[in-house]
């Protein structure tokens, strides 16, 4: 090769070489600068994310597990550590300056208990209640016949599918229940043909606030249709109802065992169940089916059982804010069989899973106040003990 042939490739090489040194050298820098600005920007998110710690009830737990869930809280910048605990227990929990950011019980007589014990501590807390469920009566087929036989039930017209959706008269069946009746003692009972009493199977009141809303619904109807004001009252009414727990026997002390007994065991176990009405919502959602003979009772009148959030602090509070307006976190409730502002969505996913529920519930009363409440729980508790 000629001498200027040569110098003029070396040239050139060189000039690649460099140009590619160049080259490189530019891309790398623009991938340091991409890594240096994804790096401030999750220091900046983690400079903005709020740490909660809360105590939850049982029926929100798989809520909070979802990892929709999670991932929706940290794009608004809140990460919540919970841990499971039960409604009725929340309250022994609250320490002066050192409880956790906020409680979320089942209920809002566990939320009152809260409050109480939280004012009592020092903390001024604010309450919220993003969703709700009402409390209702699962049964079965053969159980709905002979109530309706009996002019205790009767298919609840504002249903789609009259023959598994009926009201239930609280009254006429609390004094079937009180008059020590059995099932074979009612007229038209060849469909359930037994000696066992009819009763409503409950979970522990001591414990559980489903069976909380069972005694103040069935303290309700023992009253008159009023709701206990007064401690006369109260004592004098949960003596009754206190034969209506013993009576049952073993009671669960959450609010799962009672339904898992009417799902897993059946009529023979539960021919009445008090429940959420998520529970059997969610039950319908997650399988796309339930029992072809299992209905769903509506006590008349009914009561609200409201998932409440109690802050205890104000960096809580717009985190309770954001579970009641996100409206990817209420969609995602009412896949757990919550009821929301949207409580059409509710109906229609359950239809589609072969569950009708009402779509209005307007027969509705409030609890007594936490004071009557702990009351006849108290006189409950010492009558469960003779």
């Amino acid at each position: 090769m000629r001498p200027g042939v040569r110098n003029t490739v070396i040239t050139l090489t060189l000039l690649g070489v460099l140009g590619g040194g160049i080259y490189y050298s530019a891309h790398d820098r623009q991938q340091e600068i991409t890594t240096q600005r994804t790096i401030e920007g999750e220091a900046k998110r983690a400079a903005a994310m709020v740490e909660l710690n809360g105590l939850i009830a049982l029926d929100v737990e798989p809520f909070f597990k979802d990892p929709r869930v999670i991932k929706i809280l940290e794009e608004n910048n809140f990460r919540a550590n919970v841990v499971r605990v039960g409604s009725r227990e929340m309250a022994s929990k609250v320490v002066k300056e050192s409880s956790p950011d906020f409680f979320m019980p089942s209920g809002v007589v566990a939320g009152n208990q809260i409050s109480d014990a939280a004012k009592k501590a020092g903390y001024t807390t604010a309450t919220y209640s993003p969703f709700y469920t009402p409390m209702v009566i699962a049964s079965w087929a053969p159980i709905a016949k002979i109530l309706a036989s009996n002019k205790i039930a009767e298919p609840a017209p504002d249903a789609g599918a009259k023959d598994s959706v009926y009201n239930v008269d609280l009254a006429k069946l609390v004094e079937v229940m009180l008059a020590k009746k059995r099932w074979r003692d009612l007229p038209n009972s060849a469909g359930y043909d037994v000696g066992r009493s009819v009763l409503i199977s409950t979970t522990d009141v001591r414990k559980s606030n489903s069976a909380a809303m069972y005694l103040a619904l069935v303290s309700y109807a023992i009253n008159g249709a009023e709701t206990i004001s007064n401690r006369e009252a109260a004592r004098k009414v949960a003596l009754q109802v206190a034969e209506l727990f013993k009576r049952q026997g073993y009671q669960e002390s959450y609010v799962n065992g009672n339904f898992d007994d009417y799902v897993g065991i059946g009529i023979g176990k539960t021919p009445l169940a008090f429940i959420y009405e998520n529970q059997l919502v969610s039950y319908a959602l997650t399988r796309k089916s339930i029992d072809k003979d299992m209905v769903l009772m509506y006590p008349k009148p009914t009561i609200f059982n409201k998932v409440v959030v109690v802050t205890m602090r104000d960096k809580a509070k717009a985190f309770a804010d954001l579970l009641g307006t996100n409206p990817a976190l209420l969609q995602i409730a009412t896949e757990y069989g919550f009821r929301t502002t949207n409580s059409a969505a509710l109906v229609e996913a359950s239809v589609k899973a072969g569950l009708s529920i009402k779509s209005r519930i307007v027969d509705v009363v409030d609890p007594p106040s936490f004071e009557m409440m702990s009351e006849m729980i108290d006189v409950i508790t010492a009558e469960l003990k003779n």
